[in-house]
């Protein structure tokens, strides 16, 4: 599978007037051909079954580097899979798609893509952190979307209890953020915590709720009793 063979499958599914509707919903000026999200899901899971690691980094690469919207999704799906062996090329591919983003939908698949990735590894956790200091919004979120996994857990190993504290602190420098797209990033991060260790998010919540925004302060305590 190449380049070319990839956007002439991505091209059969074009829908103008889903394309003109997304692109008025997302905003950010690019390309899109109004494919659906189940066809990129069920294109991809077949370039997947015929390509080793390299190349779907490679394929990744390149429809990630066409900026059309629905190829930027695919190049994320081709790299969202929970084993993969001799990751660093994906991991690092995916990583370098940070900068790029402007959109949350392309951002929330490039981010799915990723945690895989996280989880394979947390050491790489370290460079997350450096995301929390970009002056790029989209960056920013990026760190807390990413680590969702952590919010998940019902019994988390000392290591995994650790990055979950090390989160929350990134989310707690965050709140004096008023974007939008940043409060709603803390509020999803705290709500998902809540279903698994309420009192953590009750404690954030007691020292930071009233500095958050009011819907990002509701969301987050959607949960809480």
């Amino acid at each position: 599978m190449n380049l070319d063979d990839a956007l002439a499958q991505l091209n059969e599914h074009q829908d103008a007037e889903k394309a003109e509707q997304t692109a008025s919903y997302h905003k950010a000026p690019r390309v899109y051909l109004g494919v659906a999200n189940p066809v990129i899901n069920d294109l991809t899971k077949e370039w997947r079954a015929t390509m080793d690691v390299e190349q779907r980094v490679d394929l990744a690469d390149a429809l990630w580097e066409t900026d059309i919207y629905e190829a930027r999704l695919a190049a994320a799906k081709l790299l969202t899979q929970a084993r993969i062996k001799d990751d660093d090329d994906a991991w690092g591919l995916i990583a370098s798609w940070v900068d790029d983003f402007d959109s949350w939908a392309i951002a929330d698949h490039a981010c799915m893509a990723g945690q895989k990735r996280l989880i394979a590894d947390p050491s790489r956790i370290d460079h997350i952190e450096t995301w929390t200091t970009s002056e790029h919004m989209w960056t920013r979120r990026a760190a807390l979307v990413i680590t969702l996994p952590w919010t998940k857990q019902n019994h988390p190993k000392p290591m995994d209890l650790e990055i979950r504290a090390r989160v929350l602190g990134w989310a707690a420098s965050y709140v004096p953020d008023r974007a939008w797209f940043i409060q709603k990033a803390i509020a999803w991060w705290l709500r998902d915590l809540s279903k698994h260790d309420a009192p953590a998010v009750v404690a954030f919540m007691d020292q930071y709720g009233a500095q958050m925004k009011p819907f990002a302060a509701k969301e987050a305590a959607k949960y809480l009793k």
